[in-house]
C-alpha cells in the first residue's frame, strides 16, 4: 500500500502514524510544499509558547520509521499534479490545513492598517510568504476582532515587551519592528458574552501575566443574562466558570500598571472600519444575546458606538483554499467529504482522502487533529480492497520525475541540517532558534552543510 500525503503539520504527521501503526504494509510519504515540515507547529504557535511546539518531537518519531518519505520543497498542483501522484500512490491524503481567513464583509475591511489575524501570525513566525507584510505599530490603538485563541495570541505579541520576546523563535524582522511599537492599548472584541467566548483557561490567565501590560474588563462587561447564567452552569460548559472568574479578577484591576492596557469587550459586531486612505475608526454594534445554552446567538440592537483606533486585526476563523483538480466548498472552505473520503457531487472519489482543518474546518487544537486523522486512515484500511492499485509503485519514479522538472527535493534527513542551522543561529543570540525565512535561504543553508 502507497499512500501519499499533502501537508506535513500535524494532520500530515498524525495520518502518516496511524498509516504505519494500522497492521499493514504500507509506504506513506509526506508532500510539503516549503523546504520545513510541521505546519502550523512551525508558523501558527506563538513564538512564547515554546512548549506547545516539542510535539514537533513526536513527528520527528514518525519520520524516523523506514516507512515515511518526506519530500520537502515540493508543491502539489504546481510541481505534481494530482492525476500525477495518482500514477504512483494507492492513495492520497490531501492534509493541507487552513491557509485564510474568514472575511467580516463590512465596509472598509480593506482599508490599509485594516490586516488578518493570519497573516499577522505567519509574519512574526517567519513564513516565508508573509515575511514581507508589513504592519504600522507607530498607531498606538488596536482593535482584534475575535475571542479565540488565535485573537489572544496577536493581542500577547502586541502587548509583550521585547525582553520577553527575545528569548523565543520569533523571526527577528518581527522582533525589530515590535521592538519599536507605539501601541498602548489593545481592545479584544467578541460578539457574545464571556460565556460564550472561545479562549482557553491558560490563553487569557496568561494575559494577566505580562511585564509590562495590565488586562480591564469593565464590571458591566461581565453581567451575566439569564441564558449565559444557565449555559454557565451547563455540565458542557465544564471549565468556563474559571474562565469568567480570571475576568472579574481583570475586572477588579484597580491599579493600572504597565505602558500598555488590553481591554476585553464583549456583545459587540463590526459594522464598519472608517478612515481616509488608512484605518482611523471601528463602528461597532452593541448585541443582545438570545437563544437557548451552547445555542446563543448575537443579535444586533441598531445602537452603534465608534472607537478610534489605528489598526485593526480580524481573527475571526481561518478557511481552507482550493488545490489543484481537487473538490472544493467554497462557503464552507473545506474539501467535500464523508468521513475523511472525498466526495465531489455528492460521490465518492476513490482513492482520494483528506484531514485535518482542510478537511472539518479550523477547530481544536493540535492534538484533535490527531483522531481525525486516525478516522481518515480507517477509511482507507476498510477501501482497502476496493482501491484500483497504482501505476507505478516506486518512490524512485516519483523523484526521477521531480528531477527532470528540476525540482530540489528536501528529504527529511536535509531538513534536519537546515533544523541544526536554524538552531546554531539562534544559538548566537540566545534563542532557540533562527529561522530562515525565505525557501532560497533554507536550500543555501543545505547546500553550504553538504559542500563541507
Amino acid at each position: 500500500m502507497r499512500v501519499a500525503i499533502v501537508g506535513s503539520g500535524p494532520s500530515g504527521f498524525y495520518a502518516a502514524e496511524s498509516l504505519v501503526k494500522a497492521g499493514i504494509e504500507v509506504q506513506a510519504d509526506l508532500f510539503e510544499k516549503l523546504p520545513c515540515p510541521f505546519g502550523l507547529v512551525r508558523y501558527g504557535v506563538a513564538p512564547d509558547h515554546q512548549k506547545i511546539k516539542s510535539v514537533t518531537k513526536i513527528f520527528e518519531r514518525v519520520a524516523a520509521r523506514p516507512n515515511v518519505g518526506f519530500f520537502g520543497n515540493v508543491n502539489v498542483g504546481v510541481d505534481i499534479s494530482l492525476a500525477e501522484l495518482r500514477r504512483f500512490y494507492d492513495a492520497v491524503i490531501f492534509a493541507s490545513g487552513a491557509d485564510s481567513d474568514r472575511r467580516l464583509n463590512i465596509p472598509g475591511e480593506d482599508l490599509p492598517g485594516s490586516h488578518t489575524a493570519t497573516e499577522f501570525v505567519a509574519w512574526y513566525n517567519g513564513h516565508p510568504e508573509f515575511r514581507d507584510r508589513v504592519f504600522d505599530l507607530s498607531q498606538e490603538v488596536a482593535v482584534v476582532i475575535g475571542q479565540g485563541n488565535v485573537a489572544v495570541d496577536v493581542c500577547r505579541m502586541l502587548c509583550r515587551t521585547v525582553d520577553e520576546l527575545k528569548g523565543t523563535d520569533i523571526a527577528q524582522h518581527a522582533l525589530d519592528v515590535l521592538a519599536e511599537s507605539r501601541v498602548r492599548e489593545v481592545y479584544m472584541i467578541g460578539r457574545r458574552g464571556p460565556v460564550q467566548a472561545k479562549f482557553a483557561q491558560i490563553e487569557i490567565k496568561e494575559i494577566g501575566e505580562m511585564a509590562d501590560c495590565t488586562p480591564l474588563v469593565a464590571p458591566a462587561e461581565l453581567e451575566l443574562e439569564a441564558v449565559s447564567e444557565e449555559e454557565l452552569r451547563h455540565p458542557e460548559s465544564a471549565g468556563m466558570d474559571r474562565i469568567v472568574a480570571i475576568l472579574r479578577e481583570y475586572s477588579a484591576n484597580q491599579r493600572v500598571q504597565g505602558r500598555r492596557r488590553l481591554h476585553v469587550l464583549f456583545r459587540r459586531s463590526p459594522v464598519e472600519i472608517r478612515g481616509n486612505g488608512h484605518v482611523e475608526n471601528i463602528v461597532l454594534e452593541k448585541n443582545r444575546l438570545e437563544g437557548a445554552p451552547l445555542q446563543v446567538k448575537a443579535v444586533g440592537t441598531g445602537q452603534t458606538e465608534a472607537l478610534d483606533c489605528g489598526l485593526v486585526f480580524r481573527s475571526v476563523g481561518y478557511r481552507g483554499l482550493p488545490l489543484p483538480g481537487v473538490p472544493f466548498d467554497a462557503r464552507a472552505g473545506v474539501i467535500p467529504n464523508s468521513g475523511g473520503r472525498v466526495t465531489e457531487d455528492g460521490k465518492i472519489v476513490p482513492g482520494v482522502y483528506t484531514a485535518g482543518w482542510i478537511k472539518r474546518g479550523p477547530s481544536g487544537t493540535i492534538g484533535t487533529n490527531k483522531p481525525d486523522s486516525q478516522q481518515t486512515v480507517g477509511a482507507i484500511v476498510q477501501d482497502l480492497s476496493g482501491l484500483t492499485p497504482c501505476e507505478n509503485p516506486s518512490g524512485s519514479s516519483v523523484l526521477d520525475l521531480l528531477n527532470t522538472r528540476r525540482v530540489r527535493v528536501v528529504s527529511f534527513g536535509d531538513w534536519q541540517r537546515i533544523d541544526a542551522a536554524e538552531v546554531e543561529r539562534g544559538r548566537v543570540s540566545g534563542k532557540p532558534r533562527e529561522k530562515f525565512v525565505t525557501p532560497g535561504a533554507m536550500l543555501e543553508a543545505l547546500s553550504a552543510v553538504t559542500a563541507r
